[in-house]
């Protein structure tokens, strides 16, 4: 036997919106004296069908169980004319005819047919103006430098400010409780083998509260990183997002080490949010940042290169993470561990069960003996400058070359920079690279004590780098392993 049903949903509870139960009332007086059944979603959007009474519903309906269906209002069943295209074939299908007691029409005749398709066209148009005007208004607030709407970000509260005209706007005021943690944070990621995990280690292990929960985690962390609100952001920053082809709203002088910047922009659904902000907007607000632009320039550099490396050297169990092969089937070897003991298995075996292979070598053992042979091939390598004296220079080197690169990219993607300040920039940061060129010639001419690695006395993500550029593979069977040598 087929029954009626009475679909109510509310977002959220309003003074000035209907309540389901009053939705539900309004239906069941249209319905008469038809047998009627209740389905209902509180706290859900109608931007998708991804609703548990719904989805029961629809299930129902597929099931012919359902003759018609009874709404408050067409919105409170789908407010998108893509997914109500596709319900609507179904209810066509399966003979459902649809009800809408506030709008007047019913499906059963030609005339609710066509106004239920017009009522649809219009409610999305209005929904799409608004949301452009509610982006537009924002886009305003942002480009006179005030905070555009919503809560404070984490190291931030809200404050009230007065332009040159005397005009008052929202400004972001530095936190006194969390403005500290947010610096650290960054001074922490910033450190040599430091990961997204273990700096949410570390605030956790300290019970520091986190943004919006009591506790961090990693996908909170890297939106923190990523966000240019607080960067002291200079004309490096600047050059930064113009290579990513970030359309840059603020004039340069905006840029002056100071304030910090937002960025916006429409961004397509499911898109990771920092993959592409290509065509995004970045402004320079009056509030000032907390993080200055070199350290947080580091930052973006350790993001996007982790990003592209895919966490492929983020084994913390051995430092042969990532060098581990099956000898039966060439995966990866993972390593699993329970309290102190570790053990490897292939992850072939989960890969739609490919292999069978069981490895009982000794983790411990294999790493011993991998670490005497590579102990005498380092004693065999000559003996260079100290790496500490080395890097000084190195580093300095790189900065000026990502500066150079930012620069050049920059211009690739900006129609405003001219060619005049271009080449101008590019001799300054030149006659910079030569005079530290000429530093590390001198020092290059001073007499080194020789220093001797010893590889067992590195820390963890140094003996990873070791371990990387000595040996391609590391081949485990059941009792043996072989090493494939890259030297």
């Amino acid at each position: 036997m087929r029954y009626a049903a009475i679909y109510a949903r509310q977002s959220i509870e309003k003074k000035n919106s209907i309540s389901i139960e009053g939705q539900q009332e309004m239906c069941r007086n249209a319905a008469g004296e038809e047998e009627v059944k209740l389905y209902q979603d509180r706290g859900y959007s109608g931007k998708n069908t991804d609703r548990p009474d719904f989805q029961r519903l629809l299930k129902d309906i597929r099931a012919g169980k359902i003759s018609k269906i009874y709404v408050y209002r067409l919105d409170r069943f789908s407010r998108s004319i893509a997914d109500f295209s596709q319900l609507w074939k179904t209810l066509q299908k399966h003979n459902v005819e649809f009800i809408s007691v506030t709008e007047n029409f019913d499906t059963a005749s030609p005339m609710g047919r066509a106004m239920l398709h017009i009522i649809m066209v219009f409610a999305q148009l209005e929904r799409e103006t608004t949301s452009e005007r509610v982006h537009d208004n924002y886009a305003a607030r942002a480009g006179q430098g005030a905070w555009p709407g919503g809560p404070a970000p984490y190291g931030f509260i809200l404050g009230r400010a007065v332009d040159s005209s005397g005009r008052s706007y929202a400004s972001l005021v530095p936190d006194d409780k969390t403005a500290a943690v947010v610096q650290e944070i960054f001074s922490l990621y910033a450190q040599p083998g430091a990961t997204l995990g273990s700096v949410v280690k570390e605030l956790n292990n300290r019970m520091i509260p986190g943004a919006k929960r009591d506790f961090w985690d990693s996908s909170t962390l890297s939106r923190m990183l990523h966000s240019p609100l607080y960067v002291k952001a200079d004309e490096q920053v600047m050059l930064h997002y113009q290579a990513l082809g970030v359309q840059v709203d603020s004039p340069a002088e905006a840029f002056d080490g100071v304030h910090n910047a937002f960025l916006f922009g429409k961004r397509e659904p499911n898109e990771r949010k920092y993959t592409n902000v290509k065509e995004h907007h970045l402004t320079v607000l009056r509030s000032v940042g907390l993080v200055d632009a070199a350290l947080w320039l580091t930052v973006q550099e350790k993001l996007r290169h982790n990003a592209q490396v895919h966490n492929g050297n983020a084994g913390t169990h051995t430092w042969l993470t990532g060098l581990l092969k099956c000898a039966k089937c060439g995966y990866s070897v993972k390593i699993q561990t329970e309290k102190e003991y570790r053990w490897m298995n292939c992850s072939g075996r989960y890969n739609n069960a490919r292999c069978d292979a069981t490895i009982r070598v000794n983790l411990t053992e294999l790493e011993e003996t991998v670490a005497r042979e590579l102990q005498e091939l380092i004693d065999r390598c000559p003996v260079e400058q100290p790496a500490a004296e080395k890097d000084v220079y190195a580093a300095r080197l790189e900065e000026l070359d990502r500066r150079a690169d930012r620069l050049v990219d920059a211009f690739a993607e900006s129609q405003d920079m001219s060619n005049t300040y271009i080449q101008r920039a590019l001799q300054r940061l030149e006659a910079e690279r030569q005079e530290v060129l000429r530093q590390r010639q001198r020092e290059k001419q001073r007499p080194h004590l020789p220093e001797r690695v010893v590889f067992n006395d590195l820390p963890f993500d140094e003996k990873k780098v070791v371990a990387a550029q000595f040996i391609r593979r590391v081949e485990v069977s059941e009792h043996t392993a072989r090493v494939e040598w890259a030297v």
